[in-house]
C-alpha cells in the first residue's frame, strides 16, 4: 500500500525508555532500543534519507500485536 502513496507512516526508535505498554523493546544494529508507537506519525516520502535496516519478524509481530491493542481492542 505504501508505495503508491507521497506519504509514509513511521514511529520513532529510541535507546532509552521506560516500560510503557505502547513501547516495543528490541535489538537493533547490536543496541537495546525502544519503537515509540505512542509517537506514530505521518510524513511525505522525501523526508526519509536512508534505510537504516530492518528489524526481524518477532518484533513486527510483537509491534502488529500492540498497535492492534491500541486501535482495535
Amino acid at each position: 500500500m505504501n508505495k503508491f502513496l507521497q506519504t509514509i507512516i513511521i514511529a520513532p526508535m529510541i535507546t532509552k525508555s521506560h516500560k510503557y505498554p505502547t513501547r516495543v523493546k528490541l535489538k537493533f544494529e547490536g543496541k537495546t532500543g525502544w519503537i515509540v508507537l505512542d509517537q506514530i506519525q505521518t510524513v511525505d516520502r522525501r523526508r526519509i534519507v536512508k534505510k537504516l535496516g530492518t528489524i526481524d519478524a518477532q518484533s513486527i509481530m510483537t509491534i502488529k500485536e500492540t498497535l492492534k491493542e491500541m486501535l482495535v481492542d
